[in-house]
Order: structure tokens, then sequence, then C-alpha cells
């Protein structure tokens, strides 16, 4: 094992934050529930969200047997809903594919629909204990500073950054799973992009970047994403309306919630576009099934 895994392993098995995604009992099922959640989310939002889901649906199965609107509403105010779409069009390729249980082969999880690099890792990690380099922002910003001395990793996952990260790992796959948890959960807690606290970092002694004088860089790596009067933001309130409805709304219940008669159409037209709206007879609503979709 590379130092850097057993420092980072043995800090986390001490301070690891308990997360209910990662209880020894917790399915591969739960586990890829959470990790499409937490893509550009908070933990905070997601804790209340992940649990009604899986108390919900609570194998592929159930998710799949549901109404794609279902999900959908449920998926509330956690931005990005196309995710939501996503979790319940993988169910339903569980089912189809694999008789309702997540596969344990890396092929088979990247043919999932909304399944990427990252989540398939992830969950072949944290869910079954194999070894691969799951690298997200935090665990490439670990890396980077702590074996090359950069502040920051980019904006973007490459080919070097999987590399670097496998280098990092202990040959036996339980020990790499829970190295690559660790690495994650440092680079959230304490290897953070703007305040990092080095002084509690196991890793202060041989990080390459403390060496340097830990310069931080000049300006974000990713320049932060306006949402206040964007078209996220019309969506989120068109959205948000028809959650809050039983059934299909009229027009003029959306019209009301913007103003602004351009911006409202084309984030109503983009809703349809990516089958988060139907129409039905000059009315709107989440979609019922596949068919809508």
């Amino acid at each position: 094992m590379s130092e850097v895994a057993a420092l980072t392993t043995a800090w986390y098995d001490a301070n690891a934050r308990d997360l209910p995604w990662r209880a020894p009992d917790v399915g591969a099922w739960p586990i890829l529930i959470s990790e499409v959640m937490l893509q550009q989310t908070p933990v905070v939002r997601v804790l209340p969200v992940w649990h009604e889901w899986v108390a919900r649906w609570p194998a592929p199965a159930d998710l799949a047997a549901d109404e794609a609107g279902a999900a959908i509403r449920a998926w509330g105010r956690l931005g990005y809903p196309r995710r939501a779409m996503r979790l319940h069009a993988c169910a339903g390729a569980l089912v189809q594919r694999h008789g309702g249980v997540v596969p344990q082969r890396l092929d088979q999880m990247l043919a999932l629909p909304g399944v990427g690099d990252y989540t398939a890792r992830a969950v072949l990690a944290f869910a079954y204990g194999q070894r691969h380099p799951v690298v997200d922002t935090n665990v490439r910003r670990v890396a980077a500073r702590a074996v090359l001395g950069r502040a920051d990793a980019g904006a973007a996952t490459t080919p070097a950054d999987l590399s670097l990260v496998e280098t990092l790992l202990p040959p036996e796959a339980p020990a790499a799973a829970r190295a690559s948890a660790a690495l994650m959960e440092l680079g959230a807690v304490l290897c953070t992009a703007r305040t990092p606290r080095c002084g509690d970092c196991p890793l202060r002694e041989l990080c390459a970047w403390r060496r340097t004088g830990l310069p931080l860089p000049e300006g974000p790596s990713r320049k932060p994403q306006r949402y206040a009067g964007t078209d996220r933001q019309v969506r989120g309130l068109l959205l948000a309306v028809l959650r809050g409805s039983a059934g299909p709304v009229p027009r003029p219940d959306l019209d009301a919630v913007w103003p602004h008669d351009e911006q409202r159409e084309r984030a109503l037209a983009s809703l349809l576009t990516d089958g988060l709206v139907v129409r039905r007879r000059e009315r709107y609503a989440l979609p019922a099934g596949s068919a809508d979709i």
C-alpha cells in the first residue's frame, strides 16, 4: 500500500462521516442512487431525498414499475432533474438486462443509462469492494496536491488522473476500495479547494504542495455557475408547479411563474425536449411512463 493510501485510510477509519450509504449492509442499488444524487449536490440536501427514495423504491424493480413522473416528483429540489429520469431508465435497464440486480462488471455498468465512468467505478468499489480508481473532483485535488505539488487538478478528469490515482491504491481490492473512499473523504472534508485544513491533514508531512508553500490558484478552476435569472431557474419553477399538482395543469398556471415570455417559452420547450414534461391537450404534466418519454 502506498504511504498516501495508508495514511489516508487510517485517518478515514477514525474520522469518516457517518453517512447512511456507507453502512455495511447497504446494497449496490442504494449506493447507486446516492452516487447519482451526489453529483453537483451537497450531502446535506441529498440525505432526506435519498432516505425517501430508498424507502419507496428499495430495489430497481420497484422504481421501474412506477411512473417516470413519480421519480421526477420525488426528486424535489435537488436540481438537474434529468438525473431522476436517468435513474428511472437505469432501473428499467437493470430489470430487463440483469434481473433487477446491479451488475459487477465495469462494461455492464457503463452500458446502463445515465451511468458514466465515475459512477460505474464508484458503485463497483463501494458496493462490491472492487479495485478501481474512483476519481471525482475531491480525489483529483488530493492527488494533485499531495503527489504533484499543484494547488488544483484542472476542470475535468483526464486519463492521467485515473492513472495517477490507480498508482496510489493498494493491490488488494478491499483495501483499494476503502482507500478510494478515504481519498474522496479527505478532499471533501480537509483538502478543500479554497480553505484547506492542512494542519489536520494526515498527508501534511509528505504533501508536495505543502512543500511549495501552499500557493492557491489566482481564481477558481471552474467558473461558478449563476442560477438566479437563468433558464435553469425558470425550468425549476415550471417543474415545481407540475410537482405540486395531482394532474395536468393549464398553460396559464405555468405562465404565471415567470414574467419574461421568451425565456419562459425556451425553458418550457427544453423541458418538453428532455422528456421531463409532456403536453396533453393544451395541458402539461410530468411523464407517466416510458411511453411519454
